[in-house]
C-alpha cells in the first residue's frame, strides 16, 4: 500500500471518528432529564412512624402520625406535631403489615 493511501485512510477514520463524538455530544447534550413527579415517599393521609431512635419509651402506635402535606422539598408536615420532617426520620415503610 503506498504512503499516500495510509494517510488517506487515517484521515477519513479520524474524521469519522471525530463525527460521531460530535454526534453523541449533540444528542446527550439535548436530552432531558426525566421529571419523576409521580415519585413520592409520603402522600396526604397516609401513616408514617418515626423511628424508635427518635422517640424512645413510646410504642408504635403512638410514634405514627398522619401525613398532612407534602412540601416541595421532600419534607412533610404532620397531623399533631409541629415542624417539617424528612424521610430518614421515619421507619420504612412496610407495604406487607397490616393496617392498623
Amino acid at each position: 500500500m503506498k504512503i499516500r493511501t495510509r494517510w488517506l485512510l487515517g484521515g477519513l477514520a479520524l474524521g469519522a471518528g471525530a463525527i460521531s463524538a460530535i454526534s453523541a455530544y449533540w444528542k446527550n447534550k439535548n436530552v432531558q432529564p426525566e421529571k419523576k413527579g409521580n415519585d413520592v415517599w409520603a402522600r396526604p393521609g397516609m401513616r408514617v412512624t418515626f423511628r424508635a431512635e427518635l422517640m424512645p419509651g413510646r410504642d408504635r402506635h403512638e410514634r405514627t402520625f398522619i401525613v398532612k402535606e407534602l412540601l416541595s422539598s421532600g419534607r412533610v408536615s404532620l397531623h399533631d406535631v409541629d415542624g417539617e420532617h424528612a424521610a430518614k426520620e421515619f421507619e420504612p415503610i412496610q407495604f406487607d403489615r397490616p393496617v392498623s
